[in-house]
């Protein structure tokens, strides 16, 4: 069983020594680890899509570098809205989470905050995602609030079909929709493909994080894709993996993509295969620790994009 920290509230999945836990004031501690400020990484995964779309969308313009206000848009966007979608997620999650040792010391089952606070918090976070959105032009704007549908629906698969997984690829990847938008006003074939290529990628790196509960969510019921693909969980992910980098590939040569982009491709494909090969489902820690890794993929990514578009902007 997960132990609380009864003095300073310390979330048991959390980064240890993380800033939240050693810098944050008291007060606002149980607020910014219900927006999971003291773990990253997620914030990383919601933001990757969105960045690699804006870069792509720039480099089918032929323009020389991204638009840094959509970049810094993107990134203060990923903040807030994971924020606000971790927060919605864990009030409707709270009688579950109460139930699972890695989750029972999240701030809503441990008492930190209260259901009405956390409500109060995550409007003031939706809040600020609309400030953030409506910096876009029109065509964006629908766009990036069409994806509220993803977000309300994503925390009830779980109850109802073992591939919520694949819902939370909807939402965490709707970036490579809306970076598209933002840059062109319109959406095109690439960024469609991209999003797929994305949902693919996420199921891969959200299955490897789902082992570390299966067995808790056997028992209070949960469905994951952890406990559908069991044993055969490397040859899932080889799928996905290869699912996603050949989709991003395909996202590539319809936006007119130069070399440096499929080296950069070339290289996180190969960071995912060191993933797979890595793989132990039974072992927690080479799970989170191969789940993080995925913001490396992202970079990986992002910087093959970045790099053929201010080639092809100087040619």
């Amino acid at each position: 069983m997960a132990e609380i920290d009864k003095t300073n509230g310390t979330v048991a999945d959390a980064v240890r020594d993380n800033w939240v836990d050693r810098l944050a004031p008291a007060v606002s501690r149980p607020y910014l680890r219900l927006m999971r400020a003291d773990r990253p990484i997620g914030t990383w995964l919601l933001l990757w899509p969105g960045l690699w779309s804006v870069a792509l969308a720039a480099d089918f313009r032929g323009d020389t570098f991204p638009s840094l206000w959509l970049l810094a848009l993107f990134c203060i966007g990923a903040l807030v809205m994971r924020g606000a979608g971790c927060t919605y997620n864990d009030i409707v999650d709270r009688d579950i989470d109460g139930r699972v040792a890695r989750t029972r010391s999240r701030p809503i089952p441990s008492g930190q905050v209260s259901t009405r606070q956390a409500v109060a918090f995550m409007v003031a976070l939706f809040t600020i995602g609309f400030l953030v959105l409506i910096q876009f032009n029109l065509f964006a704007i629908f766009v990036g609030i069409a994806s509220l549908i993803t977000i309300a629906v994503y925390p009830f698969m779980k109850r109802v079909t073992f591939w919520p997984q694949l819902f939370l690829g909807f939402a965490f990847n709707w970036g490579a929709l809306l970076g598209w938008a933002a840059v062109m006003g319109r959406l095109d074939a690439a960024p469609l493909v991209l999003y797929l290529a994305g949902i693919s990628w996420t199921i891969g790196y959200d299955t490897i994080y789902a082992h570390q509960d299966k067995e808790d969510d056997a028992l209070v019921g949960v469905k994951s894709t952890a406990l559908k693909f069991g044993v055969a969980t490397p040859y899932w992910l080889t799928g996905f993996f290869a699912g996603a980098i050949i989709l991003m590939a395909g996202a590539g040569w319809l936006a007119g993509a130069g070399l440096l982009y499929f080296t950069g491709l070339a290289g996180g494909a190969l960071h995912l295969a060191w993933q797979i090969a890595r793989i132990k489902i039974d072992d927690p820690d080479i799970c989170l620790m191969l789940f993080r890794s995925n913001r490396d993929f992202g970079w990986i990514i992002f910087a093959g994009i970045l790099a053929d578009t201010i080639l092809t902007g100087a040619v």
